[in-house]
C-alpha cells in the first residue's frame, strides 16, 4: 500500500514523499506514530501543502541543530576513572555516560546520536562524533583522567571511528510488486553433447532482472 511520509525515515524516504510499504508496517508503526498518513484521494489532493509544510519544518530543525552543533564543539567533557598500577582502567566511558554529562552541561541528545565504535577504556583525549541529523555530525572532545592522580598529559587527539547509527526502529517494510512470469520458449531437443550450453543460456536469461 502507499502512504505519504510526514517525517524522514531512514532507508524509506523524506517527508512529503509517497512510498509503498507493507500494510502491517503502516498500520502498526508509521500511522500510530504520526510518521505517515494514508495516500487517500483527499490526502493526495493536499500533497503539495504537505510537502511545503514538511520542507519548512525540516529547515527549522536544521537551523536549530546547527546551533546545537556549535555548542557541542565548544565543550570538553572530562571523566575520571580508577586505574591499576599500569594505568589500565577499571570500567569504561559509555554512550550513556556522555549523554548524562552533556545533559548536565545543558545539551540534550539521544543516546543513539553518540557514535562510539566501542566504550572508551583508556586514558587520554579523543573526539567523539555526535550524529544530530543525517546531514549534521558534530564533534565532541572527551578527556579521560585517572581518579585521585595527577592530570594525564594530553595525548594526540584521535578521532573515534563512526559506526552506523544503532537501529532503534523497525526496518521499513517496502511492499514489492509481484514480477510478471517470464515464459521461456521450448528449445528443440539437441544431442546430449550440446545440451549443456543451451541450459546455461536459458538459466542466464531467467536470472536477468525484469
Amino acid at each position: 500500500m502507499k502512504v505519504i511520509l510526514l517525517s524522514y525515515i531512514e532507508k524509506l524516504g523524506n517527508a512529503g514523499e509517497v512510498v509503498r510499504v507493507k500494510r502491517g508496517y503502516a498500520r502498526n508503526y508509521l500511522i500510530p506514530r504520526n510518521l505517515a498518513i494514508y495516500s487517500t484521494p483527499g490526502n493526495m489532493k493536499r500533497l503539495g501543502a504537505i510537502q511545503s509544510q514538511a520542507a519548512e519544518e525540516e529547515a527549522k530543525l536544521v537551523a536549530e541543530l546547527k546551533i546545537l552543533d556549535g555548542k557541542i564543539r565548544d565543550l570538553k567533557l572530562v571523566f575520571t576513572r580508577k586505574v591499576d598500577e599500569n594505568d589500565n582502567m577499571f570500567g569504561s566511558v559509555s554512550e550513556l555516560d556522555i549523554v548524562n554529562e552533556l545533559a548536565a552541561q545543558g545539551v540534550d541528545v539521544h543516546k543513539n546520536s553518540v557514535q562510539l565504535e566501542k566504550h572508551i577504556k583508556s586514558l587520554g583525549e579523543l573526539t567523539v562524533p555526535i550524529r544530530l541529523h543525517r546531514e549534521i555530525i558534530s564533534v565532541l572532545a572527551v578527556l579521560v583522567e585517572k581518579e585521585g592522580g595527577e592530570t594525564q598529559p594530553e595525548a594526540p587527539v584521535q578521532e573515534a571511528a563512526v559506526e552506523p547509527e544503532p537501529v532503534s526502529e523497525p526496518e521499513p517494510e517496502v511492499e514489492e510488486e509481484p514480477a510478471p512470469i517470464q515464459e521461456t520458449e521450448q528449445q528443440p531437443e539437441e544431442p546430449a553433447a550440446e545440451e549443456a550450453p543451451e541450459v546455461e543460456e536459458t538459466e542466464q536469461a531467467e536470472e536477468q532482472p525484469e
